[in-house]
This record gives C-alpha cells, sequence and structure tokens, in this order.
C-alpha cells in the first residue's frame, strides 16, 4: 500500500484509498472498516505535530543529527528535503561530522 501511496500521491481521499486497497486485492470489508473507524486518527495526528514541530513539511524528509550523551536522545540539526541523490547526503553528512560549512 505504501508504494501505491507514493505512485498515486494526487489520489489519496478516502475513495482513491479504497480503490487503491481494491487494486491490491485486499480485503475491502475490513480495510473499508478500518479506515471508517478512525482507529489511528490520534496517532497520525500526533506523528504530523511531532513533524511539524521539527520542520517536516512534506515527504520525504530526512534528519541528521547527533545522539546525546545520554544515548536516548536524538537532536536534530539538519532537514534534507525531497528525494536527494546520495551524493547530498553524504555532503550534509560529511559537513556535520567536520563542522565546516560549504
Amino acid at each position: 500500500m505504501h508504494d501505491k501511496f507514493f505512485e498515486n500521491q494526487q489520489a489519496l481521499n478516502p475513495e482513491d484509498l479504497v480503490k487503491h486497497a481494491e487494486a491490491l486485492g485486499l480485503n475491502l470489508d475490513k480495510f473499508k472498516k478500518c479506515l471508517d473507524s478512525g482507529k489511528h486518527e490520534s496517532e497520525i495526528k500526533k506523528d504530523m505535530a511531532e513533524g511539524q514541530k521539527a520542520g517536516i513539511t512534506g515527504t520525504p524528509s530526512s534528519l541528521l543529527g547527533w545522539i546525546a550523551a545520554d544515548g536516548k536522545t536524538v537532536k536534530a540539526v539538519k532537514i534534507v528535503k525531497g528525494a536527494q541523490p546520495y551524493q547530498k547526503f553524504k555532503e550534509e553528512i560529511d559537513e556535520l561530522l567536520t563542522g565546516k560549512k560549504k
């Protein structure tokens, strides 16, 4: 389903989701019941708010940063927006590791 959504980013309203589920051969009764229940809505909204707080405005986005001394907390210091090539990630990571800006 994930791949189907990315292939059809302009068709993600509830009716479209059902069509995608059908195209993939999913059990439509179970899918519609889950979709209509709103069971995961609060978790989705929480994740979206957390992303927005971190400066994420769309997908794909990647956060680069450091693991704190406690070994559990990650401090994001840079956002790489969009589907970027390997070289872009390498440059951004190298910049973080060396502390030198381009």
